[in-house]
């Protein structure tokens, strides 16, 4: 079964995080739909430029198997105060999608109210300020959430959602493929 992800990219999104997700998933054979908040090129935290596939507007009511959030405290405020961000990660949710995020952008699932009773981790000072008291480990799963803690976790945090997505076999392979050592296996 083929597997769709969603990756919405917002005006000073971490470019480290979106771009490592968007491969890793791309790499393990997940079809993954990078969608910007409006149409047009995405300015990343440092200035790199992102192409996203598509506006979100475009694929805002399709469903997928994984919505997966990018970091970068701008472009995690913005996808904080997008109502169709919210009400797109709350309908996914309901629906037994997994949902991901990581750096800042896991205070976007507790303002969506998905954090609620749920362990989570962040970048420091994101979860705290939405009342939740965030996890020690570098990547976090509670239930059908994924949290991790920021641009040092991107590649760990990618990793995990291929293994929830496609087994624990595909995930390695894909490793296999970056030439990280053994040491640093993140599942």
């Amino acid at each position: 079964m083929s597997r769709r992800a969603l990756v919405p990219l917002a005006h000073g999104c971490e470019e480290l995080e979106a771009v490592t997700v968007i491969d890793l998933l791309r790499r393990a054979g997940i079809e993954v739909v990078a969608a910007g908040l409006a149409p047009g090129v995405v300015q990343a935290s440092r200035g790199v430029s992102l192409n996203p596939d598509t506006a979100l507007d475009a694929v805002a009511e399709e469903r997928f198997d994984l919505v997966a959030l990018p970091g970068g405290a701008a472009g995690a405020e913005r996808l904080e105060g997008d109502a169709r961000v919210l009400e797109l990660l709350q309908r996914h949710y309901a629906a037994g999608a997994w949902i991901g995020a990581v750096c800042a952008a896991p205070r976007v699932l507790a303002g969506a109210g998905l954090l609620a009773g749920r362990r989570a981790t962040a970048f420091p000072g994101h979860l705290e300020a939405h009342g939740v008291e965030p996890a020690a480990e570098p990547v976090v799963v509670d239930g059908p959430i994924v949290t991790s803690r920021g641009p040092g976790t991107a590649m760990d945090f990618a990793l995990r959602l291929i293994v929830l997505l496609c087994g624990e076999d595909k995930a390695a392979e894909v490793e296999s493929g970056l030439q990280r050592p053994p040491a640093h296996r993140a599942f």
